[in-house]
C-alpha cells in the first residue's frame, strides 16, 4: 500500500510518478494544440523530438535516484503524450483527486492505474463531470489551498482554461478546515507570454517561506497582493515576462533546500541559491516548448 502524504510543496520527498516522453506520438497539427506555447513551435518547426524529450526527463529520474526518491512511471501508451502527470491528478494531505481533464486525455490515467491500485480506495476520488480541475491548478501551503481559476464569463471558449469555480468549491467542499484561496488568472489562447495555463505557471512556494511570483499572470491585483501579503514581498522572487514564458516558476522542489530547476534560469538559480538552496540543473528547455516545465511532469504522492 502507498500510504498517501502531501501537505505542502517542499516538504522532503519520498515518492512521486514521473511522466514519460516514450512512444510520444507525431508532432500536433495547429488543429491539435492544447495551448498557444505548442502552437507557436509547431507553426515554427521547432516543436521538440522525442529522443530530446527522454534525454530530458531521464536526467530528472537521475537526480530522484541521487536522493533516493521512489518514481513511479507511467505504463506506455503508443503515440501518446504522457509527460504531464501533474495535470491528471494530485494529492491533498492523503487524498488522491483525479483530475477530469480535457476528454482525449482519460487513457493517461489508467496508464497510473497500477498506481491508484495501491492505495486505499476510500482515499480516491473523482469530482463530477461539471467540475474542472487540474494539478498544475492547485498548490498545497500547509493550511492553505491555492487555486488557479478563471472567473470570465468566456470560460468555455478558452481551451487554456483549466479550472473552474465548481472546481474550487468542490476542493473546499472535500477540506473544509483548509483555507482555500482562488486566483483568477490571465489566459490567451493565442500569445503564450500572456497565457498563465496553470496557476504553477506564475507562482510556486520554494524553500520554507519563499515562492516565485509572476504579478501579471493573476487577473486581479488583489490576488497578487494576497500572496504579497502572505508570504512578504521581501520573500518573493519577481519574474519577467520572458521568465514567465521560459516557465521559471514551473521548478519542483525536492526538500526545503533542494530545488531542481531548468538549467538556463539563470537570474532564479542565483537567488535561489542565495537563499542556501541547493540548484539540481537539468536541461528542459524542450519540454518547456509544450507550456510545462519540471512540476507538470512530476506527481508526489509522498512528502514527510
Amino acid at each position: 500500500m502507498i500510504k498517501l502524504n502531501v501537505k505542502n510543496e517542499t516538504s522532503r520527498l519520498r515518492a512521486v510518478v514521473l511522466g514519460t516522453a516514450i512512444s510520444n506520438g507525431p508532432t500536433p497539427t495547429v488543429d491539435q494544440a492544447y495551448d498557444p506555447k505548442s502552437l507557436e513551435h509547431i507553426k515554427a518547426g521547432t516543436y521538440p523530438i522525442e529522443a530530446d524529450m527522454v534525454k530530458e526527463m531521464e536526467a530528472v529520474a537521475k537526480v530522484f535516484e541521487k536522493y533516493n526518491v521512489k518514481v513511479y512511471r507511467p505504463e506506455l501508451i503508443k503515440d501518446c503524450n504522457q509527460i504531464f502527470t501533474r495535470d491528471i491528478a494530485f494529492v491533498i494531505d492523503n487524498v488522491f483527486v483525479k483530475a477530469n481533464i480535457l476528454p482525449n486525455r482519460e487513457e493517461e490515467l489508467e496508464a497510473i492505474q497500477y498506481i491508484i491500485d495501491q492505495i486505499d480506495p476510500d482515499k480516491v476520488v473523482r469530482p463530477p463531470k461539471e467540475v474542472h480541475i487540474e494539478g498544475g491548478d492547485v498548490m498545497l501551503w500547509n493550511s492553505h489551498i491555492f487555486i488557479g481559476t478563471y472567473k470570465g464569463s468566456d470560460y468555455k471558449n478558452y481551451i487554456t482554461a483549466r479550472t473552474n469555480m465548481a472546481g474550487v468549491k468542490y476542493i473546499k467542499d472535500l477540506f473544509p478546515n483548509k483555507i482555500v484561496k482562488e486566483f483568477d488568472l490571465v489566459k490567451s489562447k493565442i500569445e503564450p507570454r500572456d497565457n498563465a495555463l496553470h496557476l504553477d505557471c506564475c507562482f510556486q512556494p520554494v524553500g520554507k517561506n519563499k515562492g516565485i511570483i509572476y504579478k501579471s499572470g493573476f487577473r486581479e491585483e488583489s490576488d497578487y497582493m494576497y500572496l504579497v501579503d502572505l508570504f512578504g514581498k521581501e520573500n518573493l522572487f519577481h519574474i519577467t515576462r520572458e521568465e514567465m514564458y521560459n516557465m521559471n516558476s514551473n521548478v519542483f522542489s525536492i526538500s526545503e533546500d533542494v530545488v531542481i530547476s531548468e538549467k538556463n534560469f539563470t537570474r532564479l538559480k542565483t537567488w535561489l541559491r542565495e537563499n542556501g538552496i541547493t540548484v539540481e540543473e537539468v536541461p528542459y528547455a524542450e519540454i518547456a516548448k509544450q507550456e510545462g516545465l519540471l512540476r507538470c511532469s512530476t506527481l508526489p504522492l509522498i512528502r514527510d
